[in-house]
């Protein structure tokens, strides 16, 4: 089955909204003939107005996947943008998850998710993700990590807040720091297109910086943290 499709296709049914959800968020059926599948819908219209982000954060989740999959990460849902029940927004594959583990206990208990932390971070450097909390890491049965509520990304000015700090100063691989590169040299169109021109500019020069330090960032601040955490 392709999610993609059955996103693309699917009638939308919503089950309810999702709690703890500062914009409407919503757990909606999503079928296509006999195809079935749960996602998170989050339609434009109940987007709360942030002084630092204009409307339409649903495109900015839509432009993470993609990112995701130019740099081969495959570390977003799948998420596309389109008309649902209450309007244009974007409808990602629901993570069927242990909800009871999240970024803070799986580092501690799972070495062998590292790398694929790893590669998290270096994603969200590109993105510059503010809102990279400890419960946006999810885990599935397959041991796959997935980064979701990526809403607040890609602005022109450097705001990266994250709670993946433990690899700070660490050089990245070889293979991620070449999928780094792959960004600053050729900006993926279906992601700048869903960006300002700044933030489309922006985008490379993070993404030109990480190549050629080679290094994961270090918060010497100590302040680049989303709140809560969790």
């Amino acid at each position: 089955m392709d999610p993609i499709h059955v996103l693309t296709e699917g009638d939308i049914e919503v089950e309810g909204r999702m709690p703890y959800s500062s914009n409407a968020t919503f757990l909606v059926h999503v079928r296509q003939g006999d195809a079935h599948i749960r996602a998170i819908y989050k339609p434009l219209r109940g987007e709360r107005p942030l002084w630092d982000f204009p409307p339409g954060l649903y495109k900015r989740e839509v432009a993470a996947y993609r990112l995701s999959l130019a740099m081969g990460l495959d570390n977003v849902p799948p998420t596309i943008e389109r008309e649902g029940p209450y309007g244009v927004g974007s409808l990602q594959l629901f993570v069927d998850a242990d909800f009871a583990e999240h970024y803070f206990t799986l580092f501690e208990t799972r070495p062998d998710l590292h790398d694929q932390f790893r590669a998290m971070a270096a994603f969200d450097v590109i993105a510059n993700n503010t809102d990279r909390k400890s419960g946006h890491c999810l885990i599935d049965a397959d041991s796959h990590v997935w980064g979701i509520d990526n809403g607040l990304c890609f602005a022109a000015d450097f705001k990266l807040r994250t709670v993946i700090w433990e690899f700070g100063g660490e050089m990245m691989s070889d293979d991620l720091r070449a999928r780094v590169q792959r960004v600053a040299d050729s900006p993926p169109l279906d992601v700048t297109t869903l960006l300002f021109n700044d933030e489309a500019d922006a985008l490379v020069e993070r993404a030109s910086l990480l190549a050629q330090g080679g290094a994961f960032p270090i918060d010497a601040s100590g302040h680049r943290y989303p709140w809560p955490m969790v």
